[in-house]
């Protein structure tokens, strides 16, 4: 499979999914899709959910990401 037959793509990285679980409402509220995928090894050591734990990867489809950057900059200003 080639990279360029991929549908989704990483937007952005999170600390934790409390986070990741915001940002998700935030960008879905606005019709942005969005999938989740956190590292395993905060599941497998730890099954209670501990604030900050592991990093959560925000991937949006490749046809919405430009419209999730704009919305994303508006969401963390800096």
């Amino acid at each position: 499979m080639d990279y360029e037959d991929l549908k989704w793509e990483v937007l952005t990285e999170t600390n934790g999914r409390p986070q990741a679980d915001l940002l998700k409402s935030y960008l879905n509220a606005h019709a942005i899709e969005v999938e989740l995928v956190q590292e395993a090894v905060g599941h497998l050591i730890y099954p209670v959910m501990v604030d900050g734990l592991g990093r959560v990867q925000v991937f949006v489809r490749k046809d919405q990401l430009e419209d999730a950057r704009k919305l994303l900059a508006a969401y963390n200003p800096r």
